[in-house]
């Protein structure tokens, strides 16, 4: 298969080349000077590498830096998009196209509603999570109005090594090892009531491949374990992995204006339509990610 990869210089573009070339594909990518808004420069690269499958990882994905930025986010977001799905329609024969969103699209979902399901409206609460809601419906309309075929992801919150230290686990992996190595006594932390479903960002790039053979175009997937933990609970795992004994002291200025308090997905759908489950337990990413700091994130 000759795959077409978009934010290829980002955490999961990484693990998804790597597994790509490891299922025997050919991959080409957007070099990362390419403004994925810029539809005339997109729509050639498209064309000219002729792929099978693209897969559009492309995005800003900081939902708390979001807030900041909304304007950006929503032209990277949901105008990268659409100039994304163009250039794939001018292709002589169009590939089979994954977007990759974001359980945040879902909002605050109620605890009779969980684990949510593909089927829940979309009540997404920040600029970040709206530009993903946008961007999903680009792609409907893309299946819907041009016969595209368009698949769409529910990713929610995936780790490994690698990732960037402004998201959650890596963030709190780096305070725990410098606070350890200044022999401090406590760690600044963010909200740590909120409930996430984490999966490996190696089990979660399987799931992508699968979508792209094996999905329904025009559905929605969510890719998820199935189970959630609190921040808490994955701190206090990550101190105790580390060695350290710290008192977790909440930052106000780490705490997001609005957060989500519970991300909790049913992936039911996915297992039916690819037969995919995640191969590792939280317990191995986090050490995955612990070694991985330690050793300098090589």
């Amino acid at each position: 298969m000759r795959a077409f990869v978009t934010g290829a210089s980002g955490f999961v573009a990484g693990w998804l080349r790597r597994h790509l070339h490891e299922c025997g594909d050919s991959v080409v990518t957007v070099d990362e000077r390419t403004d994925i808004a810029d539809g005339e420069a997109l729509r050639a690269l498209l064309v000219e590498a002729a792929p099978d499958a693209v897969y559009h990882l492309a995005a800003f994905t900081h939902v708390g830096r979001s807030w900041e930025q909304p304007s950006e986010v929503f032209r990277v977001n949901a105008l990268g998009t659409l100039e994304l799905l163009q250039a794939a329609r001018a292709c002589p024969r169009p590939p089979r196209v994954l977007l990759v969103g974001s359980a945040e699209v879902y909002g605050v979902v109620k605890p009779d509603q969980l684990p949510v399901t593909e089927e829940a409206p979309l009540m997404p609460v920040s600029p970040y999570a709206a530009s993903k809601v946008a961007a999903e419906y680009l792609g409907v309309q893309a299946h819907l109005g041009y016969g595209l075929p368009v698949i769409r992801v529910r990713a929610f919150n995936h780790i490994g090594p690698g990732q960037h230290p402004s998201f959650v686990v890596p963030a709190l992996v780096r305070r725990i090892l410098e606070a350890r190595a200044g022999g401090q006594a406590s760690l600044p932390v963010g909200n740590l009531s909120t409930r996430r479903d984490f999966t490996d960002v190696r089990d979660v790039v399987r799931a992508y491949r699968l979508l792209v053979e094996q999905g329904e175009a025009g559905e929605a997937y969510n890719v998820c374990s199935g189970v959630d933990v609190s921040i808490e609970a994955v701190a206090r795992r990550l101190l105790e992995l580390a060695g350290a004994e710290l008192d977790l002291v909440v930052d106000p200025e780490l705490v997001r204006p609005v957060d989500v308090p519970v991300l909790l997905g049913d992936p039911s759908k996915i297992t039916a339509a690819t037969g995919w489950r995640p191969r590792l337990s939280l317990e191995a990413t986090l050490a995955d990610v612990l070694a991985d700091e330690q050793d300098g994130g090589a």
